[in-house]
């Protein structure tokens, strides 16, 4: 008997704020598990309520007052609760989960990467220091044992690694998010634990493929000055289950948005 379990990933930039539309997201594509980051919320004050109404029964949570923040809501039961810090800034952005597909448990880790500010350069930007020794901390971490059973890696990793993940690659290579340092890092982390993206498995690399809009754009739509900062990857003992990945483009148009689409990615074995 086949099982077929749909994961989604999304930067709600405040689930408070945004729950009209994540109850729309959930009512119109019922993922299983959906994953969320920059909830903005302290554990006490998490809408649990509106979720379980909407039959996500379990939901794990990693939050903290005004900032960051990472939840994971789903229809199937959650186990083996993992909540990594980093760089010793006790800042919630991580949050690992097991989810059983197909009779075996499935490792679920939902990240949310520093941006790193404004200035590419570590030497004078502190947010961007952050944000490259977190790359660092994860490419130590997320390999071996962690890539060697059935995983997924999502979330805002607040990278836009390739030529076609960006509106311009040549108006935005002194840009974080899409800076040199950062892309070869960001590939080397991938590569060393045997990362497999899955976005890019289903869309060629010569096709746009945006996840991010700004809030500046009037008309981002048809502006579409898109990157794509929002990531699904996979472990190698779990390629054969992939079968397809979307962005709901149409969310970012939706009353009172998110700037960042969520990414759908369905699995069956």
């Amino acid at each position: 008997m086949s099982d077929r379990l749909t994961l989604a990933t999304w930067n709600i930039n405040s689930v408070r704020l945004r729950m009209p539309i994540v109850e729309k997201f959930l009512e119109e594509v019922q993922p299983d598990v959906l994953c969320l980051q920059e909830t903005k919320c302290p554990d006490a004050n998490f809408p649990f309520g509106a979720l379980r109404k909407a039959g996500y029964e379990h939901i794990e949570i990693h939050g903290q007052k005004g900032y960051h923040g990472v939840a994971t809501v789903s229809k199937r039961p959650l186990t083996n609760v993992e909540k990594r810090g980093f760089c010793d800034m006790g800042d919630s952005r991580h949050l690992g989960v097991d989810v059983e597909f197909a009779g075996a448990p499935l490792r679920v880790h939902n990240l949310y990467v520093p941006a790193g500010g404004d200035e590419p350069d570590p030497e004078i930007n502190p947010k961007f220091r952050h944000k490259l020794d977190f790359l660092a901390e994860m490419k130590g971490w997320l390999k071996g044992e962690e890539t060697a059973r059935p995983a997924v890696l999502v979330g805002d990793l607040n990278i836009a690694p390739y030529e076609h993940d960006v509106w311009s690659h040549k108006a935005l290579l002194k840009v974080v998010s899409h800076t040199p340092l950062e892309c070869a890092l960001f590939e080397e982390l991938r590569e060393s634990g045997g990362w497999i993206d899955m976005m890019r498995r289903f869309l060629p690399m010569d096709e746009k493929l945006y996840t991010w809009w700004s809030y500046r754009a009037k008309d981002w739509s048809a502006a579409d000055k898109g990157r794509r900062l929002d990531h699904v990857w996979v472990s190698q003992p779990l390629e054969g289950a992939m079968r397809s990945t979307s962005v709901l483009r149409d969310a970012r148009g939706w009353e009172k948005p998110s700037d960042h689409a969520p990414v759908i990615a369905v699995f069956e074995a």
